[in-house]
C-alpha cells in the first residue's frame, strides 16, 4: 500500500514539472508597453488595466470567451480559464474585461 501511495505521489510530481508552459509572446512583441506590463508578462502574471493582447501573452488563450452585453456604451467580455491542478482539482479564474481593459479577477 505504501509503495502505491509513494508511485502514485512521485508520478504526480513528475507530471506536474514536465509540464511547463511555452513562451507567448517574444520581446519584440512587448517592447511597446510599460515595463511593468513587460514584468508581469514575463513572470506569466496579470493586474487589473492590463489590455486583452497582454493577458493573451501572460496567461494564453482562455478557455472560453463570453461577449457581454455593453454597459454605457463600452464593450465588455468574460474570460474564464480553467485548470486542473495536483489530484485532478481544478480550478477557475474568470477575468472581465470593460472597454478593453481588465477590471476584474476572480
Amino acid at each position: 500500500m505504501k509503495q502505491i501511495l509513494l508511485l502514485i505521489l512521485v508520478l504526480s510530481f513528475l507530471l506536474q514539472v514536465s509540464c511547463t508552459k511555452a513562451v507567448r509572446y517574444t520581446e519584440e512583441e512587448i517592447k511597446t508597453y510599460p515595463a511593468n506590463v513587460q514584468d508581469n508578462i514575463r513572470k506569466s502574471q496579470i493586474d487589473l488595466g492590463m489590455k486583452p493582447e497582454q493577458v493573451r501573452y501572460a496567461w494564453g488563450s482562455p478557455d472560453s470567451i463570453k461577449i457581454l452585453d455593453p454597459f454605457e456604451g463600452k464593450a465588455r467580455e468574460e474570460w474564464m480559464y480553467a485548470s486542473a491542478g495536483t489530484l485532478g482539482v481544478i480550478g477557475t479564474k474568470i477575468l472581465l474585461f470593460y472597454d478593453g481593459k481588465l477590471i476584474y479577477i476572480k
